[in-house]
């Protein structure tokens, strides 16, 4: 699916299997802005499988600029049993540097809410670091923080031992 914006230098495109050397480039990207690369344990075989494989778990696409990748996203869908149906799950949403502001972060944004409409979603979420100014941004379209609820987070290095509990 290719969707073009208003401005026609902009495309925003769904990701395909020969993209994910650029996503790992991308995840990579991201997580040095928000000075978590030392947590990146992604390799082009593992997103390969998880997003590519018999059973894809996450969806990306990407923002072009004049042909150039400028932003991805990644997401996948979730469920509440509250709303009784699926929800979509922004895991990231990132611009290089030098193409921010120019309404990349906003088109993908906007992208994502009208899959999410387009797919009978119940609800979008996602979680901002603190300090992220991207809040403001958030904000402004209506969303905002959920009060009273905490994210709690197990890795793998923490199964075996709290299978054995």
């Amino acid at each position: 699916m290719t969707v073009s914006e208003n401005n026609s230098n902009l495309n925003i495109r769904i990701a395909e299997k020969e993209d994910v050397p650029l996503i790992l480039e991308f995840i990579k990207g991201i997580a040095e802005f928000e000075k978590l690369s030392h947590l990146v344990e992604a390799t082009e075989e593992t997103l390969m499988e998880s997003m590519f494989g018999e059973r894809p778990y996450a969806e990306v696409f990407f923002a072009e600029l004049d042909g150039v990748p400028a932003g991805f996203t990644v997401f996948f869908h979730n469920f509440s049993t509250f709303v009784g149906k699926q929800g979509l799950y922004i895991e990231d949403i990132y611009v290089k540097p030098e193409f921010r502001g120019k309404g990349l972060g906003k088109a993908m944004f906007l992208n994502c809410i009208k899959l999410a409409k387009e797919r009978n979603c119940g609800r979008v979420e996602w979680v901002v670091l603190d300090w992220n100014p991207a809040r403001e941004f958030y904000e402004y379209f209506g969303a905002g923080p959920v009060e009273g609820w905490h994210i709690y987070r197990m890795g793998e290095d923490k199964f075996t031992s709290a299978l054995e509990k």
